[in-house]
């Protein structure tokens, strides 16, 4: 039996143009939930994006929550993560608490400031700001959440709270854990300095590296006060688990391809430069331009990606643990991947490679 709490992750991805695969694509995420409910997955995370065709269409994912929290009983909802800076903190504490109120008590509460100039540009919000924004904001919500209905005030060059008392409260005391996400050394020590749990992934750079930021962050948390062993790391990769390792590449390497190209271009755009990822951003690279054979063997071993058989999953569990993470969050439903075959892989996974 893995150490690790194994969870769902979703991009919410709708490969096709027409509404009606849109509203598919809906229809079978909740559908996939509710079976990782009952196979014992821990928590299912919805990204929030927007504007991004295809690759996610989770612009609302604590709706999505909210009616998968009348589906289930027992799995956790996660926010991860909700994009603090494009609304008062107000809403976001109220919205976050209603949902807490109906799943009862079952959120994880993940928080970020977004990458995409083009969402900052929407919702008229200064990029270069987008850390500041996000550190009040959050510190906001907390203090809501933490006021326990008590009046709060606030005043940002952002936002006001004019002395307001918010409700409903979480059902969780004094508030649902606080999970950062990050891709950087920066972000992963901004969070340790805070205590915060951390949302990770492989993508960009590969378990080895990611694993000597874990270990940074562990120390971090050490040097700000705060017990390493009570704060929890997730990293989030794309999985798919069959019998066989070929009939595994055979149905998710293209689908896996597709998304990973669209990641990549995502968290590292074309102009994108940074010589301490310069290595990381090659890696990228590869799954965009290389022959799909070779581009797999490249993502496979950084465990950027796993696509494998059951052992071959379980060695990758036991290479993740020992990064030193708490959580993996696997994107089961990756790409446009066949729901039936989502299933499967996630059943396989739960009574197979977990044990």
């Amino acid at each position: 039996m893995t150490s690790l709490r194994i969870s769902l992750g979703y991009e919410l991805e709708v490969r096709g143009r027409t509404r009606d695969v849109e509203q598919q694509a809906f229809h079978n995420v909740v559908e996939q939930v509710v079976l990782g409910d009952r196979l014992g997955f821990d928590t299912a995370w919805f990204v929030e994006h927007h504007f991004t065709r295809g690759f996610s269409h989770s612009s609302a994912p604590d709706l999505v929550l909210a009616a998968l929290s009348q589906r289930t009983g027992r799995i956790h909802l996660g926010l991860g993560v909700v994009l603090l800076p494009f609304q008062s903190p107000i809403r976001t504490a109220e919205r976050v608490a209603t949902l807490d109120v109906l799943s009862g008590g079952r959120v994880e509460f993940g928080t970020g400031r977004g990458a995409s100039p083009l969402e900052y540009q929407a919702f008229q919000r200064p990029f270069e700001k987008s850390r500041q924004i996000w550190e009040d904001s959050l510190e906001a919500v907390l203090a809501i959440w933490n006021a326990d209905g008590e009046p709060v005030s606030r005043s940002t060059e952002f936002f006001e709270i004019p002395d307001v008392a918010v409700y409903p409260r979480p059902a969780q005391r004094p508030h649902p854990p606080v999970w950062v996400a990050s891709t950087s050394l920066d972000g992963y020590l901004a969070a340790a300095r805070h205590g915060y749990n951390l949302l990770g992934m492989t993508m960009l750079k590969g378990i080895d590296d990611v694993a000597a930021d874990i270990a940074r962050y562990r120390e971090c948390l050490a040097e700000n006060g705060f017990d390493p062993a009570t704060r929890r790391v997730a990293l989030m990769i794309p999985w798919y688990v069959a019998p066989t390792r070929d009939a595994a590449t055979a149905t998710a390497a293209d689908p896996v391809l597709w998304y990973i190209r669209r990641q990549v271009n995502l968290v590292t755009p074309p102009d994108y430069y940074d010589a301490r990822h310069a290595t990381h951003r090659v890696l990228g690279q590869l799954a965009a331009g290389l022959p799909p054979e070779e581009a797999m063997a490249t993502l496979r071993e950084h465990l950027m990606v796993v696509v494998d058989d059951v052992e071959g999953s379980r060695k990758a569990l036991a290479r993740i643990a020992e990064a030193g993470a708490t959580d993996l969050i696997i994107q089961a439903q990756v790409g446009g991947l066949a729901h039936e075959r989502v299933c499967e892989s996630m059943t396989l996974f739960m009574t197979e490679v977990v044990r």
